[in-house]
């Protein structure tokens, strides 16, 4: 039987880990692939290292945790030549000004897919190109949020629900958003994403949810909130913004560093990340598998399926 050598993610950390000996014919072995998700559902979120940077591997690594699965949004440009489901390609060409410099690929601390009623159940990502400066992936912990946070804020938002929708990134961006923040250049894909998005039904996903093994997680996106669910007014803005602040304030992120042959997968129930962006003149490419599931929480805001989000994601 082939083994995997384990680590934790940072010796300060109560999240992730760090596997290095996964291969084409390790990745097949039962025992194998148990350890592997054993080791997602109590770490969170695990990096690969010493991995072979190709689609196949990839995939195979991908499937080790469930079937793939093709991404929300239409619009983002697909990898392989559309050949295999659910892998995207994402190029950072927008640039925007945050707290004064400009920046490539800057993207807020959120979940994936908050503005659907389904979560996935996480994201393979590896680098095509890695970008010379900057360009660090955020990684932080619901759990750990969760218990960092003040009792009063825990308890006020024990039972709220928050409302997403997609019409709310970038500049739109309406909690938790940097003091200085506008758009220098944009694709013009940027405003078709605008007008294809706005009319859209709104997702609804509770802020504070309990895991099957007991934890509770604070799980909020402040990229793409509209607001508390029965309370967009003013006072539940502020409350709102409240909790994103604090969230801010008392997570325990961890920023990865990509090197070549670096995959990564986080759990998308649990965790919130983020990119911190890099320097315009230095390009970035990265490449995303997403993997099926849903937590069975969120809903959207009509109690149907109706006029789904399309457009483009980052």
């Amino acid at each position: 039987m082939a083994s995997i050598k384990v680590r934790p993610l940072a010796d300060d950390l109560a999240f992730g880990a760090r596997i290095t000996g996964v291969t084409l014919d390790t990745v097949k072995e039962e025992a194998v692939r148990k350890q592997i998700n054993d080791i997602f559902t109590t770490r969170g979120m695990i990096v690969f290292e010493d991995m072979e940077p190709s689609n196949r591997m990839q995939v195979a690594l991908s499937e080790v945790f469930g079937p793939l699965q093709d991404h929300a949004l239409k619009g983002v440009p697909r990898a392989d030549g559309n050949r295999t489901p659910g892998m995207v390609d994402f190029k950072y060409l927008d640039i925007f000004e945050v707290n004064g410099e400009p920046l490539c690929g800057f993207i807020p601390w959120h979940f994936d897919a908050c503005y659907t009623k389904e979560l996935n159940r996480g994201g393979v990502l590896r680098p095509i190109i890695i970008s010379r400066e900057g360009g660090l992936t955020g990684f932080a912990d619901g759990i750990q949020i969760y218990n960092a946070i003040s009792r009063d804020l825990r308890d006020k938002f024990e039972t709220l629900n928050i409302i997403y929708h997609s019409y709310l990134m970038f500049t739109k961006m309406r909690f938790g958003k940097p003091a200085s923040y506008r758009a220098i250049r944009t694709q013009d894909t940027v405003d078709l994403l605008y007008e294809q998005t706005k009319d859209s039904v709104r997702a609804i996903h509770p802020a504070i949810w309990r895991r099957p093994s007991g934890e509770k997680v604070l799980h909020v996106s402040p990229w793409q909130a509209a607001g508390i669910e029965g309370h967009e007014d003013s006072e539940g803005d502020a409350l709102l913004e409240a909790l994103i602040q604090e969230m801010y304030a008392k997570m325990t992120p961890y920023y990865h560093a990509w090197q070549p042959t670096d995959m990564a997968i986080w759990d998308n129930w649990r965790f919130v990340h983020s990119v911190t962006g890099h320097r315009p003149d230095y390009p970035r490419q990265m490449q995303r598998t997403t993997i099926t599931g849903d937590y069975g929480l969120g809903r959207f805001e009509s109690g149907g399926d109706v006029r789904p989000p399309v457009g483009l994601d980052v």
